[in-house]
């Protein structure tokens, strides 16, 4: 399997990471995952827009969004594959052991790892942990993971894909990797961005295309909403049958099985809308 690091394609086994590159010492990075169906991946302008407004909320250069294409392109090209996941990291590079960055530039690494269809519906927890709606990286899509990495693991031992964070104010927020959406009286709602939630672009898409609101919710409307459903850029719209203990027998219902024909037909009509 191939990668590109450091300006070109290597061989995945053998390319290798500064042991000193910042986002491995102090998570100084961000990312993007896009969807590859067959070679072509899907939304990448909105992913690279949004890369590049995580790098300036971060202080990093502009990613040269020419070189991240090319490296898709490569990368896609070298390893076919039917459905895939194809993750660019880009960091503050070589630097310190310390919070303070190097100056030997950003490093850029793409890569591509095969990925299956999701289940129409899926399992979702609840954790205890708040997303810091005006903390410093609130909406951007940075490498600073592991709170995402504990609260799946706890949704894993129950028997869930997807755990769901609150804010600091006991609104919902987001999950892990994925946003959020509740169906009341018929109507579609989502956090706003204010809430801290990151900006999916998959969120963004059903927003537009579905007409979704976006709403502040309490976290208890998971107790009462007729429906629930998450989006990301793997699982498109994928709804949930259960939250914590309370059972959703029906999922998909019938507004979440129209969001989800709405964006299939519309995602498999522009791959780059």
């Amino acid at each position: 399997m191939k990668i590109w690091l450091d300006g070109g394609l290597q061989d995945s086994e053998s390319a290798r990471v500064s042991a000193f590159d910042h986002g491995l010492t102090v998570g100084d990075g961000i990312f993007e995952t896009v969807k590859a169906v067959d070679g072509k991946l899907f939304a990448l302008t909105r992913h690279l827009d949004r890369l590049t407004r995580s790098a300036r909320g971060l202080g990093l250069p502009d990613p040269d969004l020419d070189e991240v294409r090319r490296a898709c392109a490569a990368v896609l090209a070298a390893d076919p594959m039917p459905l895939g996941r194809l993750r660019v990291t880009y960091t503050g590079g070589h630097g310190p052991l310390g919070s303070d960055r190097g100056e030997h530039g950003p490093t850029l690494l793409v890569a591509l790892g095969e990925s299956a269809r999701r289940p129409d519906s899926t399992a979702v927890i609840t954790v205890p942990w708040t997303r810091n709606e005006r903390g410093a990286l609130a909406g951007l899509k940075t490498t600073s993971y592991a709170e995402n990495v504990v609260a799946l693991a706890r949704a894993r031992e129950q028997g869930a894909s997807e755990a769901l964070f609150g804010n600091t104010v006991g609104q919902l927020c987001e999950g892990t990797g994925s946003n959020v959406f509740v169906v009341l009286d018929g109507e579609i709602h989502t956090p706003p961005l204010a809430s801290g939630c990151l900006a999916g672009i998959t969120r963004a898409l059903t927003v537009a295309w579905t007409g979704a609101k976006e709403t502040d919710l309490p976290l208890d409307v998971l107790d009462r909403a007729d429906e629930v459903f998450l989006t990301s850029s793997l699982r498109d719209v994928q709804a949930v049958h259960r939250v914590d203990d309370r059972e959703l027998p029906s999922a998909p219902g019938p507004v979440t099985a129209k969001a989800m024909r709405i964006f299939d037909e519309r995602s498999g009509h522009d791959q780059d809308p």
